[in-house]
């Protein structure tokens, strides 16, 4: 009898399921990122999304919204990143929005979930392959420790 409930409990393995997944950086807020258009001033950009992750200046200045997820199936093993995006808000000379682009890959090139197109060579599409595809040149979000 003590066999078979042995038996039994090894049935139900969901509690030993040691695998995580979790998401870092900016977590998309779709209502806010949609009271961001074309046009709209950089202060208006930070009220709704809040302080970039990065800046940049290429023609002009950039702000870069970057997020990922992590995954690991067991708590001793080093997570891997599996998804990295990036919302890069561009804007013109008199700081008003120009462009918004949502970057990730798909089949493993650099592309813009918003307009389906993959950007052209220049600086800025450069410096997006380092983020997404990540190099040792750009360091990988910090770990979150687990304060106890």
């Amino acid at each position: 009898m003590g066999l078979g409930l042995a038996v039994a409990s090894c049935s139900k393995v969901s509690f030993l399921d040691t695998t995580q997944t979790y998401n870092e950086g900016y977590i998309i807020d779709q209502q806010a990122l949609d009271t961001v258009a074309v046009g709209s001033s950089r202060d208006q950009v930070l009220l709704a999304l809040g302080t970039p992750s990065l800046k940049a200046m290429y023609d002009s200045e950039v702000f870069y919204y970057i997020s990922q997820t992590r995954y690991r199936r067991a708590q001793f093993m080093k997570p891997k990143i599996i998804d990295r995006r990036v919302i890069a808000i561009y804007f013109d000379k008199q700081g008003n929005v120009s462009k918004i682009a949502h970057y990730g890959l798909k089949d493993g090139k650099l592309f813009d979930f918003a307009s389906k197109t993959t950007p052209t060579g220049g600086k800025d599409q450069s410096f997006l392959n380092q983020l997404i595809m990540g190099t040792r040149a750009v360091p990988a979000l910090p770990i979150p420790k687990n304060p106890r």
